[in-house]
Parts: C-alpha cells; structure tokens; sequence
C-alpha cells in the first residue's frame, strides 16, 4: 500500500509497506542537481553530497561508518543532473536508528572549512578517474554536446577549475536555495508502521524555510548533426552516437524502452550479434536510453580497436538506418516485451527499489505506476507504436557523435562518414 503525507515544515512522505520483508529502505530526495548550478558552482550539488558524510554536531565522520555499520545498514547517496539522493538500507527493528541518523546527516552538517578543502582533493581524483575511464568519458562528452547551451550539458562532477575555488559560503549559500523542506521528499518501503515513521520524522527532520522559486528552463537539445573527436593515447576507440530520445512518462518512453531491447539492449540484439557475434569487431556493443523529467535521448555504444574503427562507425550507422526504415519484427517486439517484464519484475524484489522507484516520482513530480499498470504498458506496446517514435530517434539530422582514442589520425574519414564533410 502507497500514502503519502506531509510534515509540519512542509517536506513530503511518500511511502509504501511491505509487510512480507523485513528490511525497511529510507530514502531523502532533493531537488539538487547539476542542472540548477551556474558556471562556477558547477559540481556543487556533488560537493554537497559528499561533505553530508564528513561529520555533524554530533557525529564525526568515522562515527557515521561505525554506527550504520553496527547495525548492518547500508548508507550512501548519489547525485545526478536533476536530483540528488541521500539513503539507507536497515532490518526494521533498527528503523527508529536509521531516520535519525539519515535526519542528522541531511540537516546538521558541519561543513567544516578543512575537511572542504580535503574533500577537494577527492572529488578532483574523481574528475581525473572519469577522465581516464575513456568510457565514461565518451558518455559524458556525448551528453555535453548533444545538450551544448543547455543545463543539462553541465557536467555533474563539475570542473577541476570549479571544484578548486569551492569555500564553505559557496556551499551554505546553494544549501540555503535547494535544501528546504519544501524541496524534499522523504520515501520509505518495507515492514514499518506509517504512523510511526511519521512521528518520527516530526522529530527529527525539522528543518524550516522554502526554495528559491526560480524556474529552470531545459531539456532543449543543440540540434544539427554534430561530431566531436577526443584524442587518447588508449588501445581502443570508444564510439558513441546520440539521438532524439523522450521525456519520463511520455508516449514514446515505453515504445522506447522495447525498441532500444531490439537494437542493443541485450544479448539477442541487433548490434550485438552483427557486430560482436557475427563481425567480431567489439567486445562492449550496446544502446541506452536516457530519460529526463523534459526531455530524453537514444545512445548507442561500441568500443573497439583503433584500426577498424571507422569501420565499426559505420556499421552501427547502417544497421541503424537499417531498422529505421524497416521497424522490428514481431519476434523482436515479443522478445523485448518479455525481457523488459522479467527484468522489471526482478529488479524491484528490493524495499530499495521500492523506495527510489516513488521518491523519485514524487520529488519529480512523475507519475507513480503500479507493477501491474507498467506491465500492462509494456504488452500495449504495438509494432504501429515502434513505428510512430522511429522518425525521432533515428533521426540522422539530428544525430550526435563522440569518439574517443587515436581519432586525430582518421578524422577526415570520420567527418566524412558522420559529417558528410570531405
């Protein structure tokens, strides 16, 4: 069963029980991403996330990792373009302890002035490890200049440049805009009584006061076919090509998610066993979709020796332009449907799940679906439906390309292919 409710200061509970687990998973969504940073606090949101962790007025950080290790809990965060999370994972009898701990974290940190400076050293290894994860690296770049102009093209680590001048009033100053009640959601699943954990979030999550109420616009992608090159002294090219995707729960999102299985969501997919299985000419050969709360977009993926990468580039394109003209087969569309329930099921045999799946619903302000509702969306899907998104995601004038590796050396061949540029 899923309630919602809302605390005195104005933050909302969203929650679901689950009466047949023992664990209860605790989740704190803040409406704090990259894309609410300007140039010189890019990386903040990030910075934030990790200085939560360093110690409060009554914990010091070596504190934190004992106590939630005392009780078997599990306690991290992350933070992406549009949000950032705080959660834990405990047996519910140690709920009482959790919410207090994961209260203390969120709203009593000390930010102290050394351990900033501290930080700033691992957030900027952090930066040079994405760096030489040329991976990575080709979908972060990608990302940057299919949304070149737009927030979302900012980086969520931020900038060596931008890490390095952080001090504490930069981040009192980005907590006192996006850290208020009004801009949290606090989401709970697993065994637990609703009152209870009601109670004692009253207790303990008291901060006050309310967000900027400025809106950001984004979501708008650079258009045009473009292509950037990053040279590296590394064996393989990472090659990656970006096209017009769709927003979260959108009309095109579940159509999607069925056509990215048939062309390189899985083993049995069309880049994979033309490029790896029958070609050998990859290891690592796949597609992603990438959904925002305004936008979207379709990536697919190859990294592969130097020598044939051009090669590998262009029959990505034309098994690309292959399916674009000729949609899936019926066996394809009931493959994916099945792969896409099986998956889905299994993956939410977790309170975890659970609770990020509606913390990140109502934080968003996206529709929560049930099992059933989604599943139910995935058998509607049709092959009209994969039909009516194919002129958007595999739109080649609209296209984006990144490679990464000794690309310098092939560059007129690949303005070529991808450019149309001699």
């Amino acid at each position: 069963m899923i309630f919602k409710d809302k605390l005195r200061n104005g933050m909302r509970i969203v929650g679901e029980t689950m009466e047949n687990y023992r664990s209860v998973s605790i989740s704190v969504w803040v409406r704090a991403g990259s894309i609410y940073e300007n140039a010189d606090e890019s990386g903040v949101s990030h910075f934030i996330e990790h200085m939560l962790f360093k110690g409060t007025d009554k914990r010091s950080a070596g504190d934190i990792a004992a106590e939630i290790d005392a009780i078997g809990g599990n306690l991290n965060a992350f933070t992406s373009k549009e949000c950032t999370c705080f959660y834990v994972k405990v047996l519910d009898e140690n709920m009482p302890k959790a919410v207090e701990m994961l209260a203390d974290l969120v709203c009593n940190s000390k930010l102290d002035a050394e351990d900033i400076e501290r930080e700033k050293g691992v957030i900027l290894e952090e930066i040079s490890m994405n760096e030489d994860s040329p991976e990575d690296l080709a979908h972060e770049t990608l990302c940057q200049v299919f949304y070149e102009g737009d927030p979302l093209a900012g980086p969520v680590l931020g900038t060596a440049d931008s890490v390095s001048s952080f001090t504490r009033d930069t981040l009192i100053k980005y907590m006192s805009r996006r850290y208020r009640p009004d801009n949290m959601v606090l989401a709970v699943a697993g065994n637990f009584d609703p009152e209870t954990f009601k109670m004692l979030a009253e207790q303990y999550f008291s901060g006050s006061g309310c967000a900027e109420n400025k809106e950001i616009v984004y979501g708008k992608p650079a258009g045009g076919r473009r292509l950037r090159l990053v040279e590296k002294d590394i064996e393989q090219t990472h090659i990656c090509f970006a096209f017009n995707g769709f927003p979260s729960e959108s009309e095109g999102q579940y159509p999607l998610f069925i056509f990215n299985n048939a062309i390189g969501g899985s083993m049995s997919s069309r880049l994979f066993q033309s490029i790896r299985e029958d070609k050998g000419m990859a290891y690592s050969v796949y597609s992603t979709p990438a959904f925002f709360t305004t936008t979207g977009y379709f990536t697919l993926y190859a990294g592969t020796g130097e020598r044939q990468a051009v090669e590998v580039a262009r029959l990505m394109m034309d098994e690309y332009r292959k399916i674009s003209g000729e949609g899936i087969k019926l066996s394809e569309l009931d493959r994916s449907k099945n792969q896409l329930k099986s998956g889905y099921v299994m993956g939410r045999e977790s309170t975890s799940a659970h609770a990020s799946s509606i913390g990140r619903a109502e934080l968003l302000g996206i529709a929560e679906l049930s099992e059933e509702q989604i599943i139910a969306k995935i058998n509607e899907v049709t092959p009209d439906d994969i039909r009516k998104i194919l002129p958007t995601v595999c739109d080649f004038d609209n296209m984006t390309a990144v490679l990464v590796g000794r690309v310098s050396k092939y560059a007129d061949q690949l303005n070529e292919l991808i450019l149309g540029k001699k």
